[in-house]
């Protein structure tokens, strides 16, 4: 059996950044900004699969009680 009973959790931590980057580029957008930030989308999408990653390397490497 898989030690991360559901994969699924460690999945959704990353897609809240990635939906927290979307309505960041969404709101810039709507407001006309001149230059939209880019780069901080950017990152928040990177820091969502590192956060994704991460969260199911430590539960992966948890002990099982």
């Amino acid at each position: 059996m898989h030690p991360l009973r559901h994969p699924r959790n460690a999945a959704v931590l990353g897609v809240i950044f990635a939906i927290t980057g979307a309505v960041y580029l969404i709101v810039q957008t709507i407001g006309k900004a001149e230059h939209p930030d880019y780069a901080g989308v950017t990152m928040l999408a990177v820091l969502g699969i590192a956060m994704a990653l991460m969260a199911y390397v430590l539960a992966v490497g948890s002990p099982r009680d």
